[in-house]
């Protein structure tokens, strides 16, 4: 595992903490890289209204929009387990969902790169990496709109 793998993994995990997953009690923590080195987090924030519910890549990936950055975006870290006395646990690797797919999509999409995407478990030391061609290929996105580079 590389530096930029641990280091994300590892805010990832530490996000994972603050999952507000009461009915899933399922939490998931999520690290962003920026191209400058900043990492923003995220954790799942899930709602009596299921719907409403918002995955922890969906909140990274707006907060970072919100400072104007979503060209900028290299790699994200997802970790995910289940709350247990009030930790996350499991070694199972986690990756994302496909709604948290598309969104990473948009991103890759807007900065011309194909992200890469770091997956591991709340614990263990099993981490799978891909490229998020691999995790959804073929991909609709800004491109087929007339709007960034498709990868």
């Amino acid at each position: 595992m590389n530096d930029e793998t641990t280091r994300l993994i590892a805010l990832a995990r530490t996000a994972a903490a603050n999952a507000h997953a009461p009915y899933s009690g399922f939490g998931v923590g999520a690290a962003v890289l920026l191209s400058d080195g900043s990492v923003v987090h995220g954790a799942n924030f899930e709602n009596a209204s299921y719907g409403l519910s918002l995955c922890a890549e969906t909140v990274a990936l707006a907060t970072v929009n919100a400072q104007g950055r979503l060209a900028d975006v290299v790699a994200i870290g997802v970790v995910g387990g289940m709350i247990r006395d009030g930790a996350i646990a499991g070694e199972e690797v986690v990756r994302p969902c496909g709604r948290c797919r598309q969104v990473i999509n948009e991103a890759a999409q807007i900065g011309g790169r194909d992200i890469r995407v770091h997956c591991a478990g709340a614990e263990g030391e099993a981490v799978t990496s891909y490229l998020l061609s691999q995790l959804l290929p073929d991909a609709f996105g800004p491109a087929d709109l007339g709007i960034g580079a498709k990868k």
